[in-house]
């Protein structure tokens, strides 16, 4: 039988024009495909203040902030530049950057990513704390790219692609976590390429041993905020005094990682980390300090506390919300589970039906390690760019409580 196996992956093997590469782990499964994820060059936006002689001035210098040139094109015309890291890149142009003037006055900005086109609807904010969707009509086309009106002055206006949510706004949240409920536990897994703190919070009732462990992802991709807001909702939904909640921390743990590149958020990268890479293709060679990270203390954790985990949940954003799923969840430790909670979420929101996307095994991306390394359930969860928050939040509440009330049938 083995002779057979062999000979099958060696075929297999010449037969694809793409890297083959079995991996042997603990569920006796292997990806199809292996990604190059050794580190590569990238290129590093200078962080300044850009003046101009119509006393328009930019600034980058923050961390969330992408901004590689600031130029007038005429007096109330202005180039804004944002170009990724490196590439190539799966293209979601980033862009964040103050911006002011010496008196008020009425502006144009035209925006340029290189190759790329434009993505995401402007956000704008008089303090980097409360954004405000910039209504389309202020939107337009400069010679194929996109242009924007907008009025500023001696007040600093910021604009950004999508709300920041950085390390700042994640400390904040984790104090809030931890003042609020007495069952986190809150740390560092490691370290990330630029030395910044890879956090994790545990949520568990009394006794963390021996219990079935759920781990959550986000922010493998730093533009993918509104992927942290449905976290965030999650987790809020888990944490909902109930009777449901008292009964499922007794017998399961919550292991969160909300932010696992934090480097790719601080320096206001469009998808790769400092190494030049997706970290959400690096879940089997472990090329990058991140994952690697991740993978050894998931695998401590769970040697340490004697779980068993049973379920990973990936959060991200995307153009739509969509679930994409793995077809072998029907051969995990909870078979019947992703069907089951994807129909329930369904029936607890009025008009919405869910957008499933089931796939094989195939590059090494979390929804496939879950599966891989510990025959759990592996979902990816993505929110789309501009889905409402309030719905975001609906949502996530509504899928942490599912998850439990299912989970404990």
């Amino acid at each position: 039988m083995r002779i057979f196996i062999g000979l099958f992956l060696f075929v297999l093997f010449l037969g694809c024009k793409k890297t083959i590469i079995p991996l042997k782990t603990n569920s006796k499964n292997y990806y199809a495909e292996i990604v190059d994820t050794k580190s590569r060059e990238i290129r590093f936006q200078e962080r300044k203040e850009f003046s101009t002689p119509q006393n328009v001035s930019a600034s980058n210098k923050f961390d969330g902030a992408r901004l590689n040139n600031f130029s007038p094109i005429n007096d109330s015309t202005f180039l804004v530049e944002s170009y990724p890291e490196n590439e190539p890149i799966n293209p979601s142009p980033w862009y964040s950057f103050k911006i002011w003037s010496n008196t008020p006055k009425k502006i144009y900005l035209v925006f340029d990513y290189g190759k790329s086109k434009h993505r995401y609807l402007p956000k704008i904010s008089a303090d980097g704390k409360g954004w405000v969707k910039i209504d389309s009509s202020a939107l337009g086309k400069y010679e194929n790219k996109e242009i924007l009106r907008l009025n500023i002055s001696s007040d600093t206006t910021w604009v950004s692609a999508q709300e920041l949510f950085t390390a700042k706004e994640l400390n904040n949240w984790l104090d809030e976590l931890k003042a609020e409920n007495d069952n986190i536990n809150i740390g560092n897994a490691g370290l990330s390429t630029q030395k910044r703190d890879i956090k994790y919070f545990e949520i568990s009732e009394k006794s963390n041993k021996k219990k079935n462990l759920i781990v959550l992802f986000s922010r493998q991709h730093p533009p993918e905020v509104t992927g942290q807001f449905a976290l965030k909702a999650f987790i809020d939904g888990l944490l909902v005094p109930s009777e449901t909640k008292s009964s499922f921390f007794e017998k399961y743990n919550v292991l969160v990682f909300p932010m696992l590149n934090p480097d790719g958020v601080a320096l206001g990268h469009w998808r790769h980390n400092v190494g030049g890479i997706d970290l959400n293709r690096d879940w089997a060679l472990y090329n990058q300090p991140e994952t690697r990270a991740i993978n050894d203390f998931v695998n401590n954790y769970i040697k340490s506390t004697k779980n068993r985990v049973v379920m990973g949940i990936d959060f991200h954003s995307t153009f739509d919300d969509v679930y994409y799923t793995n077809l072998s969840d029907s051969i995990s430790v909870l078979p019947n589970f992703t069907n089951t909670w994807l129909k329930s979420i369904q029936d607890g929101l009025i008009g919405y039906k869910p957008k499933i996307a089931p796939s094989k095994l195939g590059q090494p991306v979390s929804k496939n390690w879950f599966f891989v390394n510990f025959n759990a359930v592996g979902i990816t969860y993505e929110i789309g760019d501009d889905t409402p928050r309030d719905f975001i939040e609906e949502k996530g509440k509504l899928s942490a409580m599912k998850m439990m009330e299912i989970l404990l049938k």
